[in-house]
C-alpha cells in the first residue's frame, strides 16, 4: 500500500529534513512497531503502513506543533484516491489514527490504538521512555516489546529493509 510514490509525493511537500526526528527512519520503526504489535492481531497492514508515512508529514516543527496531526489526516483525505485505496471504513480509521495520534488518548478501536502505541514506542529518539499508562494494548505494554523499540528508537536505527522497500536510499536521510 506504500509505493514509491507515495512516499515522493509526501517529501516533496515535508517541512523538515528527512533525517530528523520525524522524518524516514522515524516512520520506517513505527512501520516495524506496527507489524511487531500486529503479529495475530486481524488488522489491516495498509493502515498501518499508510499511518506510519503520513502520521508526521505534515509537521512544521520538530518541537512542539500541536495540529500536525490533523494536518496530516486532511493531508491523507486529499491523496486517497490518487496515491492510495482504503475503504470508507479503513480510511476513517487511518483518519482518526492520524487525527489523534500526539493527544495522548487511550481508546479506541484496536488498529487505532496499535498505530498510537507503535508511535509512543519509538519516543526514545527525543529521549522520553514510553509511559506503559499510556500505551494502548497489551503488545504495546510488554517490557520485551517496550524493550525492544525504546533501544532501536534511542540507537536511532535506519530500518533498511523498510526503506529500500519504499525506494529510499540511505543517503536521502541526509538530503535537505
Amino acid at each position: 500500500m506504500v509505493s514509491e510514490t507515495l512516499i515522493r509525493t509526501i517529501l516533496s511537500q515535508y517541512a523538515l529534513p528527512p533525517g530528523g526526528n520525524h522524518g524516514i527512519a522515524h516512520w520506517a520503526r513505527v512501520y516495524e512497531n506496527a507489524v511487531r504489535l500486529a503479529t495475530g492481531a486481524r488488522v489491516s497492514t495498509g493502515i498501518l503502513g499508510l499511518f506510519a508515512v503520513l502520521h508526521d508529514a505534515c509537521r512544521l516543527a520538530e518541537g512542539t506543533d500541536p495540529d500536525h496531526g490533523r494536518r496530516a489526516a486532511e493531508y491523507a483525505a486529499g491523496l486517497r484516491g490518487t496515491h492510495f485505496d482504503l475503504p470508507d471504513r479503513d480510511f476513517a480509521l487511518l483518519h482518526t489514527a492520524c487525527a489523534h495520534h500526539a493527544d495522548g488518548l487511550i481508546d479506541g478501536s484496536d488498529v487505532v490504538l496499535l498505530c498510537w502505541d507503535a508511535d509512543r514506542l519509538d519516543l526514545g529518539r527525543v529521549d522520553v521512555t514510553p509511559d506503559p499508562a499510556l500505551l494502548c494494548t497489551a503488545a504495546g505494554r510488554n517490557v520485551e516489546t517496550r524493550e525492544w523499540a525504546d533501544e532501536r528508537a534511542r540507537s536511532g536505527d535506519v530500518p533498511a529493509d523498510v526503506l529500500a522497500r519504499w525506494g529510499i536510499g540511505p543517503d536521502e536521510l541526509l538530503s535537505r
